[in-house]
């Protein structure tokens, strides 16, 4: 079952959001570190520009057993070799994108609310994502949600859930004592002095 691979550290590596290391390094480090799951999220490069940044990325959670994730683009994921493909509100809905990308390939998708919960797992999501939990610099126009939110979205939805917007390492236990099975992070590794270090200490935060 592809969604019980989502569990734990997922972190979001944005070329912007890494300075002047490299998104590789830092997705090293990050793996190193515990995280289970690495998104690559690039907003600012064309995809050929992007590309072999992905391809080395993806190909560092196949040796380590992480999941590389695409943010919004489905071609750009069968492209690299990704193992799943995050879809936004706004992006193509997963009836078009799972023919394209097939049934095992994982496919989440960006939600807000309980409705919007419901309607991507009964569309066939793999696994939603709920946030903003706290507020983020990382996202310039992203909508709040709440600790209370993301219970509610526990509660309602059979599909693993994934906390994001906000979340470092003084508030994980927070999103993890409310349901989240994992917790999505940028700029707490990304932006931290020691990427693998700050991966270790938020990953922590699950086990047990």
């Amino acid at each position: 079952m592809v969604s019980a691979r989502i569990r734990g550290l997922y972190v979001i590596v944005d070329p912007a959001a890494c300075g002047e290391r490299s998104p590789i390094d830092v997705a090293r480090a990050a793996i190193e570190g515990g995280a289970r799951t690495i998104q690559w999220r690039d907003k600012h490069r064309e995809k050929g520009g992007q590309l072999d940044d992905a391809r080395a990325i993806a190909a560092l959670c196949r040796e380590h057993g992480a999941l590389f994730i695409e943010n919004d683009h489905a071609d750009f994921a069968l492209a690299v070799g990704a193992g799943g493909v995050h879809l936004g509100q706004h992006d193509l809905p997963i009836g078009l994108v799972r023919p394209i990308v097939g049934p095992a390939m994982v496919i989440g998708v960006s939600t807000n609310t309980v409705d919007e919960a419901r309607a991507a797992e009964a569309a066939g999501a793999d696994y939603v994502a709920v946030g903003a939990i706290f507020a983020t610099p990382s996202k310039g126009v992203t909508r709040p949600a709440s600790i209370e939110r993301l219970r509610d979205v526990k509660a309602a939805v059979r599909l693993p859930v994934v906390a994001i917007g906000g979340i470092s390492i003084d508030n994980i236990e927070r999103v993890v004592a409310a349901g989240a099975d994992a917790a999505a992070v940028i700029s707490a590794v990304c932006g931290a002095d020691d990427p693998r270090s700050a991966a270790a200490a938020l990953a922590a935060a699950f086990k047990g």
